[in-house]
């Protein structure tokens, strides 16, 4: 379960954004692995910065306070939560300029990882499977690593160490100017910033310690998911270069409208027609829910686009805890084509009705609305 944003910084809700980003320097300061060397701090520091990420920025955190943590995840995918983070504004007066993201996935170390690429699948469902949950089967087609090197690329199992960077995957050079010394840091062309390299490439994979791959992978879909919600499927992405880690596979959902029912937020609209009579005289209907009919009672003089509130009735809150309500709106259905009989009826109604002033009816409508 993910940690609460507000928790980990140690603010409130109330907190001003100048707090927030004073919590998080201190903290930052604390836990950078290039002041802490305990191992457990260079996870600290990637959850402390998360949590700034989103805090930090207005429109992220209005979403997380508005959907909590499970809506917002479901949102948001971890690109999207670090994207516009000013890092120079954050690091650049206290790290000198270093940015933190070169270690976020690879384990305190300046090298980076070659953490497998996230994928993204599109997946077209029905409202009824949104509204109530569903399991899917998706076919993926990924990078996966070879079985034939284990993931090394290498014929025989054996990495070298790159003598070019001496292990380290990135290359320092220095030199002197009239301002003083300038070290600029690269990427180690020999071994793309692996740090090890290959002598006998496998056959299979042709040194890469990859193959193509098609997976089905069941998608569990909580109830209550909307229109443009994403689901996280962590290690079900591409596979890392040299075994490394697996990326992370979200699924984007897209919901295929109701024949009947709108939505709104957790709430369900229904739009209903009664006839004049039932209008008038009131009735007794029967009405669809997401989970079976159920009986209203039409109040005699009913008022067309009056509303009925059917409290737990709606969509599911996808935290699981709750649903929202139907709203059944009555609309009376003026007959287009009237029978003998109906037209018998109608005009003896017309004739009761004709004995008052068209002035007269307007007043006594004014103070029904009033």
């Amino acid at each position: 379960m993910a940690e609460d944003y507000y928790e980990t910084l140690g603010v409130s809700k109330n907190s001003s954004k100048e707090e927030i980003k004073k919590a998080y320097k201190n903290l930052a300061k604390k836990y950078h692995p290039d002041v802490s060397k305990d191992h457990g701090d260079g996870e600290k520091f990637k959850k402390i910065s998360e949590a700034y990420a989103v805090l930090g920025d207005d429109t992220k955190k209005a979403q997380y306070d508005q959907y909590g943590e499970a809506g917002f995840h479901q949102r948001y995918s971890q690109e999207d939560i670090f994207r516009g983070f000013d890092i120079n504004d954050i690091f650049g007066d206290f790290f000198g300029g270093d940015n933190p993201f070169e270690m976020f996935f690879s384990g305190g170390s300046r090298r980076r990882t070659k953490r497998g690429r996230d994928l993204r699948y599109e997946l077209s469902i029905s409202f009824e499977e949104a509204s109530l949950g569903t399991t899917k089967e998706i076919e993926v087609e990924r990078l996966l690593s070879c079985e034939e090197c284990h993931g090394t690329g290498s014929d025989d199992g054996k990495l070298n160490m790159c003598e070019n960077c001496n292990g380290a995957g990135q290359v320092r050079t220095s030199r002197r100017t009239p301002f003083g010394s300038f070290t600029q840091v690269t990427t180690c062309e020999e071994c793309n910033g692996e740090g090890k390299t290959i002598t006998h490439p496998c056959k299979k994979c042709s040194g890469s310690g990859r193959i193509k791959k098609i997976k089905t992978i069941k998608i569990n879909i909580p109830a209550g998911v909307d229109n443009g919600s994403q689901l996280k499927i962590s290690r079900e992405g591409e596979a890392g270069l040299r075994g490394s880690n697996l990326g992370d596979l979200y699924v984007v959902i897209h919901v295929k409208p109701s024949e009947i029912f709108h939505r709104r937020e957790y709430d369900l609209i229904l739009e209903v027609p009664i006839t004049i009579s039932q209008a008038a005289l009131g009735d007794e209907i029967k009405v669809p829910t997401l989970d079976k009919e159920v009986s209203i009672k039409i109040p005699e003089g009913t008022q067309p686009g009056t509303q009925f509130r059917l409290k737990g009735k709606g969509v599911p809150y996808v935290d699981g805890y709750g649903r929202g309500d139907l709203y059944v709106i009555a609309n009376v259905a003026i007959p287009k084509k009237v029978n003998k009989e109906q037209k018998k009826i109608f005009e003896e109604l017309k004739k009761s009705e004709e004995k008052k002033s068209l002035i007269e009816r307007i007043k006594e409508f004014a103070k029904e609305r009033l």
